[in-house]
């Protein structure tokens, strides 16, 4: 080899090691932000420590973990260069499927892919991440940050997490709970959330032709701030509607639309009766639904509709189910009821047209 011939590395594989030292260091500060007092040392560890001795308070404390993504919602925050609120999405996705079962989020850990480091970058999705563990209660504890050079473009990212939580055993929520003439109970979503944003890309990209930075009346703002909306992370007024009145169940809507997310929590003999008309779905919606000529069962089973988490609670807790979501600022209303399940009913049935 002459000496002017170079030898393979990893900086000139694509790799840039002081670009992620660097990354590491802007995000330090938003990680000390979202901890609890139950975590042990701080980021760059191999492992992210908890204190377990924190749950000696339980009888039979059970751990409930969960793991997901943002989708291609991400490519709307690639799109805009707004990185610090994609976290918030991630958050939610993890910590509101934990609360399901009535568990508390205690941490989570995040994972970010990107074709190169652009540590600024890096540190405003921490930034959100943080931001998010902190309205979620719970502690952001490591992470990975990993450089694809080669598979991703160099601005091209992708994020995922994963979350534990804890309940005890005794106040599991879930379908063995609910009962005949349970009330179910809307909490407003914030937008499209996280799901369906292949369809939505499709839809006004693809076919409609539109621009981010359209300003659209109907919306009140640009699509491009519309679409990038942070998911709601419902899991601390989850939690607080456990601690101030009886819950049965609740259902995270997401991918699949409220009926088949409901349904993962209505048992075999009884049936969910949902009323479409005591809701109207945000403008955000319909926009969709109209540009593409999609077909409301193909709308319904991909994106919210407006809802973005339901609660089911006995009858006599409904007006301090509501009271509480109320002074938490949570939109929430009464959208259905629980029933016996005839012959040949789904688990949940969608009634009514949606309200003006």
């Amino acid at each position: 080899m002459s000496e002017t011939t170079q030898g393979a590395s990893y900086a000139a594989a694509g790799v840039d090691i002081e670009a992620g030292d660097h990354a590491v260091e802007l995000m330090k500060e938003w990680v000390r932000k979202a901890t609890r007092p139950e975590v042990v040392g701080g980021l760059g560890g191999f492992a992210g420590l908890f204190d377990a001795s924190a749950l000696k308070g339980y009888e039979r404390p059970l751990l409930a973990s969960a793991t997901d993504g943002v989708g291609t919602k991400v490519d709307i925050a690639r799109r805009m260069g707004v990185y610090d609120t994609i976290g918030h999405d991630l958050v939610g996705m993890v910590v509101d499927d934990l609360v399901v079962c009535g568990a508390e989020p205690l941490f989570m850990t995040d994972y970010i892919c990107v074709g190169k480091v652009h540590p600024e970058r890096v540190a405003a999705i921490v930034k959100g991440i943080a931001e998010g563990c902190s309205l979620a209660g719970c502690a952001l504890v490591g992470g990975e940050t990993a450089e694809h050079p080669g598979l991703l473009g160099a601005d091209e990212f992708d994020v995922a997490g994963a979350g534990t939580g804890v309940v005890e055993a005794d106040r599991l929520l879930g379908a063995e709970r609910i009962r005949k003439g349970d009330v179910v109970i809307a909490l407003e979503s914030s937008g499209l959330h996280s799901n369906g944003y292949s369809l939505v890309r499709h839809v006004l990209f693809d076919r409609a032709g539109w621009e981010l930075d359209r300003e659209v009346p109907e919306l009140g703002r640009a699509l491009g701030e519309e679409l990038l909306e942070p998911t709601r992370i419902y899991s601390l007024d989850c939690l607080a509607l456990t601690r101030t009145t009886e819950v049965h169940a609740f259902s995270h809507i997401t991918g699949g639309g409220l009926a088949n997310n409901l349904a993962r929590v209505i048992p075999d003999h009884l049936h969910a009766v949902v009323d479409r008309s005591t809701w109207a779905p945000g403008p955000v919606f319909d926009l969709v639904g109209r540009l593409g000529e999609v077909a409301r069962p193909e709308l319904e089973k991909t994106l919210n509709m407006g809802v973005g988490m339901i609660a089911v609670v006995p009858a006599d807790s409904t007006d301090a189910a509501l009271a509480t979501l109320g002074d938490r600022g949570v939109g929430a209303w009464v959208a259905g009821e629980i029933t016996e399940r005839g012959d040949h009913r789904e688990a949940v049935g969608l009634t009514g047209d949606y309200a003006a």
